[in-house]
């Protein structure tokens, strides 16, 4: 009897150890099975947008085109918001008034999105001086003509598509009233000419989907606003 119950014992004792190591085996497979470099942090670029999601597909890697449309479009909204923070005070129409703080609200948290990209690609961030922006990769320094024209009608001298010169934004912070709305959406337009070139650049060449995705409500909203503002420009 002694014998049987130690059989059952040292029985028993196998089956436990048994289950313990497939056990451990599961789980390590589950370990070893998740996509490298992809942990499901919000926010990351190249990762999924919740805690273990899987990336999805079109929304991983990105390409130097990607990093030059960030690169760029950052000190293009800069100009076009600093351009909007001078209407509240020197704008006359109520209509300028309110473009301006659209393009605002809408630009200013594109702008932490595309620095936020940058970043987590490892790639530089433009500098806030206004000075460093002609340095930018990607930037045009031919004189091809793709600056839009200023309010005046000169062409801009930054070399970036639609950027007004230092001058000429001198010029719009030192208008008021009827002048500064007329100034105000002639150079507008041009800015955002220019990013509409950026803009289906990226929609060509991009590989990142969420930049693309951006480039592509850059398109349409400004797209808009132009019809907008050469509406208003005709009507004055």
């Amino acid at each position: 009897m002694t014998d049987r119950r130690s059989l059952l014992r040292r029985t028993a004792a196998l089956a436990a150890a048994a289950t313990a190591a497939l056990v451990l085996t599961a789980c390590g497979g589950d370990a070893g099975s998740a996509a490298p470099g992809h942990s499901g942090h919000p926010g990351d670029p190249d990762r999924g947008t919740g805690a273990g999601a899987a990336p999805s597909a079109g929304h991983t890697g990105h390409n130097a085109q990607d990093v030059t449309f960030a690169q760029q479009m950052i000190p293009h909204h800069r100009q076009a918001v600093a351009m909007a923070a001078l209407a509240p005070s020197r704008a006359k129409s109520q209509q300028v008034k309110d473009l301006a703080a659209r393009i605002r609200k809408a630009q200013g948290p594109e702008i932490t999105t595309l620095t936020g990209w940058l970043r987590a690609w490892g790639a530089s961030v433009p500098d806030a001086d206004s000075s460093a922006m002609t340095d930018m990769p990607g930037m045009d320094h031919s004189g091809s003509g793709h600056s839009a024209p200023s309010a005046s009608g000169a062409a801009g001298t930054t070399g970036m598509p639609g950027m007004m010169s230092d001058a000429e934004m001198s010029g719009l912070a030192k208008a008021s009233g009827d002048a500064f709305d007329r100034a105000f959406l002639r150079m507008m337009v041009g800015h955002h000419e220019g990013a509409l070139d950026m803009a289906r650049t990226e929609q060509a060449k991009g590989a990142y989907g969420p930049a693309t995705a951006l480039a592509k409500s850059i398109v349409a909203s400004q797209s808009a606003e132009i019809a907008g503002m050469k509406k208003t420009l005709g009507e004055r």
